[in-house]
């Protein structure tokens, strides 16, 4: 427990949402790490588009990840963003595709933005009483990781409204239906 948090909270508060923003912490320099390695090793005819598109949502997510780790600090406790955190922290199964198409690696990180997202929405809720400050940032950067989902999708879904990957819950399984 921290001797001292941010003023209207209590050490046990601070501790509770500094704990809840180190997952998020970890999350955060995962996805961005790996939407870095998919601008690296997308192939094929949509090459360029993809490539650039994922460059920005790579420093929005860094920054994310700053956000997160200053308000820890500021809530007393020292963050972590060694890659032994995340490996600590993660829950989720490190990215499974390497070298193939926009079309594969989009439909894995659709399933990627799913785990991101859904863990964010958890983590609103359990903080979402104790501290509107961490609220409010985490709605913020969910929403944003929404619209970049939504810009994966728009390349995955056909003029049915089906997505490629339609009901796969595996970065793999994805990637095969999308191929």
């Amino acid at each position: 427990m921290t001797s001292f948090t941010v003023p209207g909270l209590s050490s046990e508060q601070g501790t509770t949402v500094a704990n809840t923003l180190q997952q998020r912490l970890s999350t955060y320099n995962d996805l961005h790490l790996t939407l870095k390695h998919i601008h690296w090793n997308v192939v094929g005819p949509n090459f360029i588009g993809v490539h650039e598109m994922i460059d920005p949502q790579v420093e929005i997510v860094r920054g994310y990840a700053d956000a997160v780790a200053e308000r820890v600090a500021a809530l007393g406790t020292a963050p972590n963003g060694t890659a032994g955190a995340i490996e600590k922290d993660r829950t989720w199964d490190d990215y499974s595709v390497g070298r193939d198409t926009a079309q594969a690696h989009l439909a894995a990180l659709d399933v990627v933005y799913d785990g991101v997202i859904k863990s964010n929405r958890a983590a609103i809720d359990e903080i979402g009483e104790i501290d509107k400050i961490t609220e409010d940032m985490l709605i913020g950067q969910t929403a944003e990781l929404e619209k970049f989902q939504w810009f994966i999708r728009a390349h995955l879904e056909n003029s049915g409204g089906q997505l490629a990957s339609q009901g796969k819950a595996t970065e793999r399984g994805a990637a095969d239906a999308a191929r």
